[in-house]
This record gives C-alpha cells, structure tokens and sequence, in this order.
C-alpha cells in the first residue's frame, strides 16, 4: 500500500520545542537520524504513515495536530491582508500559506491584532460621527477604498451639478426626442459616432450592463434590463460623449486621490448626467410640483422606473429654481447601504440612517408596496419616510433576483407639500422613535438594539434582564 506523505515540519518543530526535547533526543525516541529529524522539520522530507504512528505512541501525539492546522488562519489572513492599508503588499498567496504553516502562532497573534484595529477603528468612527452631530469637528479618517472615497464625498455634498444640468439641458434640445427618446439617443450616436446600438441576450453577455466595442462600433445592452435601465444605460453612453469636457471639470473639482477613484466618479456623473437628460430640470420641477412629488405620477409622465425618479428628486437644488430637499437611502434585505444623496448633502448627523427601524427595512416584507412613516431621531428631529423596493436585473430561472429597498425622506415641515403627508392621520402624526445607528444610540429599552452604544458602559446585572440583550448604564 503506498504510505501518504506529509509535510508538517513547522509542527513537528512545535511539539518538540512543547516537550523541551532536543532534536537527538526526540530523533532517538522516534528511531531515526537527527539529520534525518531536522530534514523533516525543514519541510524537506515528509512525514509518513509508520512515523505519525511512532510520534502518536511515543509522544502520544494525536494524527489530527499534524494536518489541516493552517486553514483557518490562512482564510483569516487573508482577510488582513485584503485591507486597503496592506493591499500591494504580497505578490501571491504562497506567502500566507507559508506564514500560516512555519510560524501558526505568529499568524494568530497577527490576526488578533487586525481584529482589534479594525475593532478600534469602527469605534472611533462612530464615536467622530457623534462629536461631528455636536459640531465639533474631527480629523479622525481610516484607510479608504477608491469606492468609499466616492461614496463619501458624494453623500456629504449636494446631489446637484449646474453644469451638468445645463448640459443636459441643451443636449435634450438638440435631441427634440419627442416622446422617444431612445430612438432619438439611437440616431445621435449612428449619425454623429457611428454607433449602432444592439440589445443581446443573456448568454452573450452574462456578467454585463453595458459594453462598448470601439473596434466594430457597437453598444451592447443586456436584455437582463427593464427598458428603463436599458435606456439609462443608452443615456449613460452618449452623456460620456456629448458632455466630456463638462464631466472632466466636475470631476476635477472634486479632487479625487487615485485613477480608479476618478474612474468611478466618472460613473457616477454620466449617471447623473442620464437622469437629467431623461428628467430635463424645469420640465420635471414643474410636472413634480403639479403631482406634489408623487413619484409613480412621475415615473409614468417621464416613462422611467420608480428609483431613477426618486434619485431625481434629490437633485433639484437649482438656485432660485429648487425643489423640496429630499434625501435617499439605498439598502439591500442584509443592510448593506449602496447609496446615500440628498440634495443638500445626505444628512448623516441628523438622520444617520443605520437604525433597523426605518421603513426601508419594512418594506421588504410588502414587496411593490409604498411605506409612509414618520420617525423621530433622540434629539426630537422628525422625517417623513417613503420606502419601497426596487427589482433589479432580470435573471434566468434558476437565478434570485436581486432585491433592494429604497428610502426617500424629507424634513416634516414639507408634509403638507407632498402628496403622502395625505397617508398621515391628521393633527399630530404619529412617530417612530429611532436613532442614527445602534453604536451611537442611547435609547433605552429598544426591542431592535444589535449593537451596545460605545458611548455608555454596559450595565449588565445578573438579577435584572431588560428588554435588550445591550443594557447600558
């Protein structure tokens, strides 16, 4: 029977340095050459069936120990070197295994120290967020993806560009598009680039939105999207042509610290820039205040989904031409937020928008159905908050679908204004008590606490048990 090799030098080093054996000594127990011995625990010979059998009867060492032992030190390793600070840092993952294998205390002791930064660095976080809510600024910053980066500066400036609308603007009037304005985004590009648009299947373009072939000079659209993204997906395209000059000053402008983070806040302005040419401002200010921003009259009269209309809404901030001030928030059923806008800015210190008891969360037990909720933040801030969900691309049959909710709030001095301060009992409306985010919550008694606040010690009594499993003090 041919014997099963094994490599576990760095192990074997281990238990004799546990035993405090010397290499002679242990090598004379396990009837082999110190030579021998330390080949072994070099890595350059391997352990086979008759010697795991010495070691288990002589050092009464169990087979288990000498095998599997780095796997999930080399999983979590992974994870600390995923970090943006230690991204670049290891060519390949034989480095990892190779620090998990010869030093596995080394590489436990590395991860309990990432744990605890990253631990300490959610904390300071949280705890610069509320010192910001009391207006005392703060330089606290971590190690920032190119996508973070963008989210952040987009969610603390106002969702507007003046130029960009105005560029939308006089595009849309060269366009004349009518009530087809996919047909008329079609005939720009062929007569001004050459650029035949075609919608593929999914098999041809599994994993894309969008794609465009410089060398045959064609735009492929997946069929995966409703008409409504393909269409956006269209405007995106000849917005990145047509305002060039206008989406490289913004980006310019917003002094972004990398190629990718310029990259992606391109993205970003050209889908900025689809929605108001599918949206012109005036037209869809004047239409939103006719229907007292009712988002399904809007999508209907503009022919576009409920998430590119609400996303508009936030981005009427045209000086002496401005809407009501709404703010949006974008979440996924496990509470991953994608998107934050507003159009003063999303309202981070006031609003947050991490606390489990905003409708957004509701919403995805009453698919299609529109939520209308007061809430009150701790300092007695109230919003008025829409929620909806959102379907995302279609998939195959055998594909789930991707879910999202969708929160679109305002100040509650605008109830009377918007067509679902109607949805409201009259006189005072009745609130929903939330927070910003649990970390950096204080309300006692909440039933939907995940977290304790890292503002107040844990109270913990063994002979009282509150309605949270994060009593504070």
């Amino acid at each position: 029977m041919a014997e099963q090799k094994i490599f576990a030098g760095p192990r074997i080093r281990r238990i004799r340095n546990a035993k405090g054996l010397t290499q002679t000594a242990m090598a004379e127990g396990l009837g082999i050459s110190p030579s021998y011995l330390n080949l072994i625990e070099r890595n350059q010979r391997p352990l086979t069936v008759q010697l795991i059998l010495k070691l288990a009867s002589v050092y009464k060492v169990e087979p288990e120990e000498l095998q599997g032992e780095a796997g999930a030190s080399l999983s979590a390793l992974r994870e600390v070197f995923s970090d943006p600070l230690l991204t670049g840092e290891l060519p390949g993952e034989q480095e990892l295994v190779e620090v998990a294998e010869a030093a596995p205390n080394a590489a436990s002791a590395l991860i309990k120290l990432y744990r605890a930064y990253r631990e300490q660095a959610e904390r300071l976080t949280d705890l610069s967020q509320l010192l910001a809510r009391e207006g005392r600024a703060t330089t606290v910053s971590g190690t920032r993806l190119p996508i973070d980066e963008i989210r952040e500066i987009f969610e603390r400036r106002p969702n507007h560009f003046p130029s960009i609308e105005e560029e939308a603007e006089a595009f849309s009037a060269l366009l004349a598009p009518g009530d087809d304005l996919a047909g008329a985004l079609k005939g720009w590009l062929k007569r001004e680039h050459g650029i035949v648009v075609r919608v593929l299947p999914v098999a041809t373009m599994p994993n894309w939105r969008r794609r465009y072939d410089r060398h045959s000079q064609r735009l492929f659209i997946s069929e995966r999207l409703s008409p409504f993204d393909q269409l956006r997906e269209i405007a995106m395209e000849a917005c990145l042509m047509r305002m060039q000059v206008a989406i490289a000053a913004e980006i310019q402008a917003l002094k972004l610290s990398s190629d990718e983070a310029r990259r992606l806040g391109r993205f970003e302005l050209a889908r900025y820039a689809a929605h108001a040419l599918m949206m012109p401002y005036q037209t869809f200010l004047t239409a939103a205040l006719r229907a007292r921003y009712d988002v399904d009259v809007l999508r209907s009269r503009f022919n576009v989904s409920f998430e590119q209309a609400a996303n508009r809404l936030t981005t009427l901030g045209r000086q002496n031409a401005a809407g009501i001030p709404f703010f949006m928030l974008e979440t996924d059923n496990a509470g991953n937020r994608f998107r934050r806008a507003g159009a003063q800015g999303f309202p981070q210190t006031r609003f947050g928008g991490g606390c489990p008891k905003l409708p957004v969360h509701a919403a995805f037990g009453q698919p299609g159905q529109i939520l209308v909720e007061v809430v009150e933040m701790p300092d007695g801030a109230e919003f008025l908050c829409i929620a909806r969900t959102l379907e995302g691309p279609q998939g195959a049959f055998n594909e789930r679908p991707r879910r999202t909710a969708l929160l679109l709030g305002c100040d509650i001095s605008f109830r009377d204004e918007i067509v679902y301060g109607a949805a409201l009992p009259a006189g005072p409306p009745g609130t929903t008590p939330v927070g910003p985010a649990c970390r950096v919550c204080e309300r006692a008694g909440c039933l939907a606490r995940a977290e304790p606040p890292v503002t107040r010690p844990l109270g913990l009594d063994e002979m009282v048990t509150g309605l949270s499993a994060f009593d504070f003090q």
